[in-house]
């Protein structure tokens, strides 16, 4: 079982020359997202949403690579 449940994707097609990949998942009851570029997977920004307000979080190594990984599964990479 994944310690997080990603909740929504979205593929930012071509947006400001670059496209992007916005993953929203849920980790121990807090709301999470994490912005990486389409091309490689590069974390462009996370945040947490807490209270009404968005904060930068701060998430482990090992958390960003398997998100990145569920990313590209569902992205259809190898």
């Amino acid at each position: 079982m994944n310690p997080y449940e990603i909740t929504s994707m979205i593929i930012d097609d071509e947006f400001d020359g670059e496209e992007y990949v916005t993953t929203e998942f849920l980790q121990e009851n807090n709301t999470f997202s994490i912005t990486f570029k389409k091309a490689d997977l590069e974390v462009i920004n996370a945040w947490v949403f807490t209270d009404g307000s968005s904060l930068p979080a701060n998430l482990s190594d090992e958390m960003i690579e398997a998100i990145r990984n569920s990313v590209k599964k569902r992205i259809g990479r190898k």
